[in-house]
């Protein structure tokens, strides 16, 4: 995978930083969050939340989709989104593994 040489990473490595990558984008933040608040799936009830149009948020969902954050079920000729709870928990986990680890050194 040219310059970046992901193999020399481990799995876990990779992994949060595909993750990260996907987040790196507010519409994607955006549709977290609106995951986030929704009691259900939803299908194209996010078009009607963003000001994006309907391909623009097709290609973030597909983003978020890809990293494993976002899963979708075929439902007719809708798909329906929700969160991955264990993928989400996973990231989550990292990051406050880090922050244990920062509060414990008493460097600068």
């Amino acid at each position: 995978m040219g310059a970046t040489k992901t193999e020399f990473y481990t799995a876990a490595q990779n992994e949060i930083a595909l993750i990260a990558k996907a987040l790196g984008h507010p519409a994607r933040i955006a549709i977290i969050e609106y995951l986030l608040k929704v009691d259900t799936c939803i299908c194209g009830d996010i078009v009607n939340e963003l000001p994006l149009a309907q391909p623009t948020i097709s290609q973030h969902l597909k983003e978020l989709k890809n990293c494993g954050i976002i899963k979708g079920n075929i439902e007719g000729t809708a798909i329906c989104y929700c969160i991955d709870e264990k993928v989400l928990t996973h990231f989550i986990a990292y990051f406050s593994t880090a922050a244990n680890t920062l509060q414990q050194k008493k460097c600068c």
